[in-house]
């Protein structure tokens, strides 16, 4: 077999490499490409690895400062709301007590104005460490003679006519009114003076 008989690898249309009259040895040696190495090839996908290791990381790092930034939120809230529970039911609790004894000192205040209540008996000494404990729970009173007729405060138990009253006014109080803080327990039970016709 001669030279010529056996096929040539590129067509005549093709460029020999490094052949004469060809463009890449008109223009200079050809652009030689870097030769990769398996070391190189490997790593590149250590380095591709890598930095999507560091995505997730930090996508995972992100959700759990999510998480934490919620569940901090819930707890606070929770916190709230238990401290709230809390007081309402120490008002709750204050409230029953304060009126059991409603009509206890409802009895203290008739006693006193019949005069049964007189300085150094033991029964005035009770009176005053029972009005003591009322006080310290928060409890007070309202309604006094004189005061302005407030339908939200005052319980009319009897209107009496009366000569030279221009606006309805208290004239006697029957029972006092109680509150405990803002609430009120009791509306204070009164006979009112109306303008006379």
């Amino acid at each position: 077999m001669t030279d010529k008989n056996r096929e040539e690898p590129y067509g005549d249309d093709e460029v020999r490499p490094g052949a004469e009259g060809s463009e890449a040895s008109a223009s200079g040696p050809a652009p030689q490409e870097p030769e990769l190495t398996v070391d190189d090839i490997l790593g590149a996908e250590q380095n591709v690895d890598a930095a999507a290791e560091d995505a997730a990381t930090g996508d995972l790092e992100t959700a759990l400062l999510n998480d934490l930034k919620r569940l901090q939120a819930e707890y606070a809230n929770y916190r709230r709301r238990t401290e709230e529970q809390r007081e309402v039911e120490i008002e709750r609790a204050k409230g029953s007590v304060a009126k059991g004894l409603l009509p206890v000192l409802d009895d203290l205040d008739r006693a006193d104005k019949h005069g049964d209540l007189t300085e150094g008996t033991p029964f005035t000494a009770i009176a005053e460490k029972l009005r003591g404990v009322a006080e310290r729970i928060g409890l007070t009173t309202f309604g006094q003679a004189g005061d302005a007729f407030d339908p939200q405060q005052h319980e009319a138990i009897f209107q009496q006519p009366t000569p030279g009253a221009s606006t309805a006014t208290v004239l006697e109080v029957v029972e006092l009114g109680y509150r405990l803080g803002s609430v009120e327990l009791r509306p204070a039970k009164v006979v009112v003076a109306v303008p006379a016709d």
